[in-house]
């Protein structure tokens, strides 16, 4: 016996796949194209960046030992040239200190502090959980309004894109990894994060913790040269 199937039920289960993957493409493409838009113009390496009072460093995971990952290694280490050349006065380092055992802005510091970045030109935010927590605490904490912010490239346009809605006047500066799958995956892991980064913009999420103003970045800026 020779099955049929009805062509008008071929048809119906074409135009749903149809539909479902232009459902799906609007919901990747859109808030990709956002961020992108967002960053446009606003992305460069060291020499390019402007001159801002503080560099907003984000984290990236640190090793068992407590040591950066290669990602976070290479976002201090830009923050830590701009320092050196006079583009940047005052570091915020952001990252996750959730529980006692793993402390990333501690870490950052300590490294920051090895090649040559004075410990006091370093601010310390232990709740910057994600990238939106940490350019909103940057803003509605610690009083940034206008900042480098440094990360990988293909992170960037997210980044740059949060802060700026965080209320930062934001200019992205990236880092590479040096081989290619570290890049792929950041490029892959983009997407979904970055659909993600617009729902908590849609919805004003609030970072995991807030609290009161604080004012370490405004008394390192007091304390760095050429400030009376």
């Amino acid at each position: 016996m020779i099955c049929v199937m009805d062509p008008r039920r071929i048809l119906r289960s074409r135009r749903v796949w149809i539909s479902a993957i232009a459902v799906l493409a609007v919901v990747v493409l859109t808030p990709t194209a956002w961020a992108r838009l967002s960053a446009l113009g606003r992305i460069s390496d060291v020499e390019g960046a402007p001159e801002r009072d503080v560099a907003l460093v984000l984290g990236a995971g640190l090793w068992s030992d407590g040591s950066p990952t290669p990602f976070l290694a290479g976002r201090l280490d830009r923050a830590a040239e701009l320092y050196r050349r006079g583009k940047v006065k005052v570091l915020l380092v952001s990252g996750d200190n959730g529980r006692t055992a793993y402390d990333e802005p501690t870490a950052m510091r300590a490294y920051l502090v090895a090649r040559g970045v004075p410990v006091g030109a370093v601010v310390l935010d232990h709740a910057g959980f994600d990238t939106w927590d940490s350019c909103v605490r940057a803003r509605r904490i610690f009083g940034v309004t206008s900042a480098v912010v440094v990360s990988q490239y293909f992170h960037l346009p997210r980044a740059v894109a949060l802060c700026r809605r965080a209320g930062i006047d934001a200019h992205g500066v990236g880092h590479s990894p040096p081989h290619r799958e570290p890049n792929l995956y950041g490029y892959v892991r983009e997407v979904p994060a970055t659909v993600k980064a617009m729902g908590d913009v849609l919805l004003n999420r609030d970072p995991r913790f807030l609290g009161p103003r604080e004012r370490g970045v405004d008394d390192a800026l007091a304390r760095s040269p050429g400030q009376p």
